[in-house]
């Protein structure tokens, strides 16, 4: 089975130049919940010397809460402020020589739109327009709403845990991280075997992010997966 490892970069942790060789594709931040346009061309450099897959990681315009805070604004707003922060990615990809082939939406965002059909809809309409894939949590009722719109692709997280109906467990909440390397390779065979997982996502800014990658690769790779990036087109 072909399985994408995918990480949040370019959100200002130490980590960035490590992991990319090791991933297949990287979800760079747009500069509202983290990033900047520095920042942003870095990591798009890194991801074109080591052929990785780029996506745009748009979040709210909260970088106190990491944009992990769900704000309540109109789906205007919502939709200006992604196309905002998505069209600055492509036309500094555009620059670096790379393109950007799928959104995922940051934090909040992220998980507004594949809980509530409103926030879904806009992030839907948001993928529309640029004509990019949408990756969201496998399951979720964002994966349903897509439907004919636009590509979904499955996502799973190797490093937090779930709650019985799917969703992830707050962050806020005990335990909702795992721990270790071991448990995360654990997690991501169940996610792979029960959930349809088309890629798995460790968090850039988790301080084992790097050791999680690692392992990860060599566990896939022994049960005989293949780690590539997912087909955009």
């Amino acid at each position: 089975m072909d399985i994408d490892l995918n990480c949040d970069l370019g959100e200002g942790y130490p980590f960035d130049a490590d992991l990319m060789p090791l991933l297949t594709s990287a979800n760079i931040a747009c500069g509202f919940h983290a990033g900047d346009p520095l920042t942003m061309r870095r990591t798009l450099a890194l991801a074109a010397r080591y052929q990785v897959q780029v996506g745009a990681h748009p979040g709210f315009q909260d970088r106190e809460n990491f944009g992990r805070r769900e704000l309540n604004l109109s789906q205007e707003r919502i939709f200006d402020e992604c196309i905002y922060q998505i069209g600055a990615l492509i036309a500094l990809a555009r620059a670096a020589g790379v393109a950007v082939r799928y959104l995922k939406p940051h934090g909040a965002l992220y998980n507004l739109a594949c809980r509530d059909e409103t926030h879904g809809q806009v992030l839907i309409a948001v993928a529309e327009f640029f004509g990019l894939p949408l990756m969201g949590l496998a399951g979720s009722r964002l994966q349903t709403l897509c439907g004919r719109r636009c590509a979904f692709v499955a996502e799973g997280f190797a490093d937090r845990r779930y709650q019985p109906d799917g969703s992830l467990m707050p962050r806020s909440g005990p335990g909702a991280f795992v721990e270790s390397p071991e448990a995360a390779v654990a997690q991501v065979e169940q996610l792979i075997r029960e959930r349809g997982v088309q890629s798995i996502c460790v968090h850039g800014d988790n301080p084992q992010a790097l050791e999680f990658v690692r392992q990860l690769r060599a566990a896939l790779t022994a049960a005989g997966h293949r780690l590539t990036a997912f087909p955009t087109a």
